[in-house]
């Protein structure tokens, strides 16, 4: 299934943003939030090829605002290197208790993809919190043969706030 989900997410989220019965602003008053990220448990779309599910890692999220927030990390991706990442999760809306949004990200260690070099990345996320836990949803698009995508879970701890 090669489908680039980036643009069609944007499209729904536009109209239904404004319905106001779905989607709510989120307030973007400051916040200052410090998780601990878990690496990622992923449900690749190309289920037929041996790739890594269980990307163990850590990472740090620092959430600043009620609608942004900055992450960076490091998890064994997919094609079993290991990859880095930073950058933002960008958040302004809500469906219930879910953030909406986008997370922009530098990342590297995939083989495919600029020689393992650097590269960015935009990923629609949804985040829910509860209390002292939490857990961000990233839906990864298929990129050529150089991204492999899929559905990845990452499960966070409040450190403090």
């Amino acid at each position: 299934m090669r489908v680039s989900l980036i643009p069609a997410f944007l499209l729904l989220c536009s109209p239904m943003a404004q319905a106001g019965d779905w989607f709510t602003k989120i307030d973007s008053a400051p916040k200052s939030e410090f998780w601990l990220d878990s690496g990622f448990a992923t449900a690749h779309f190309d289920s037929d090829k041996d790739l890594n599910g269980a990307n163990k890692g850590l990472g740090l999220e620092y959430r600043f605002s009620g609608t942004m927030a900055a992450t960076a990390g490091r998890f064994y991706n997919s094609d079993r290197q290991w990859s880095n990442y930073a950058g933002v999760i960008w958040q302004p809306y809500a469906v219930g208790p879910v953030r909406v949004g986008l997370a922009v990200a530098a990342f590297d260690g995939y083989p495919n993809m600029r020689d393992g070099g650097w590269f960015p990345a935009a990923i629609p996320t949804l985040t829910y919190d509860y209390k002292r836990v939490g857990v961000n949803v990233g839906i990864i698009p298929t990129y050529k043969d150089r991204l492999y995508g899929g559905i990845s879970f990452q499960l966070k701890f409040k450190l403090f706030e």
